[in-house]
């Protein structure tokens, strides 16, 4: 079984920073893609940044310049660096990953639980 548990969530203050960790645990033989999404109340679940297991990086254009998403292979974790908070940047936060469990199995697509990221004064 694979889970993947999200953490760093939390309230802060326009312009400040918060740092989100989502590590990959169980039945795990590779692990491809991963990244973050987010869904804000009343909206649809969107792309906020992903990371290929040979590093290169993608980035939704409202977060450019302002996040940066990293991994780190041998922990099968990724990382989501958010500074420059804006009010707009509230939302739940979800880490996904394609993973393959076992030798012979697929790549499936899995999610963390959700972790809340508040951005308010």
């Amino acid at each position: 079984q694979v889970q993947l548990v999200e953490s760093g969530g939390g309230l802060v203050q326009p312009g400040g920073s918060l740092r989100l960790s989502c590590a990959a645990s169980g039945s795990i033989f590779n692990i491809d893609a991963m990244g973050w999404y987010r869904q804000a109340p009343g909206k649809q679940r969107e792309l906020v940044a992903s990371i290929t297991k040979s590093y290169n990086m993608d980035y939704a254009a409202f977060v450019k310049g302002r996040f940066t998403i990293s991994r780190d292979n041998a922990k099968n974790t990724v990382y989501l660096q958010m500074n420059s908070l804006k009010p707009e940047d509230t939302a739940v936060y979800y880490c996904n990953a394609v993973i393959k469990a076992g030798r012979y199995s697929t790549y499936d697509n899995y999610w963390g639980q959700g972790t809340q990221v508040t951005v308010s004064s």
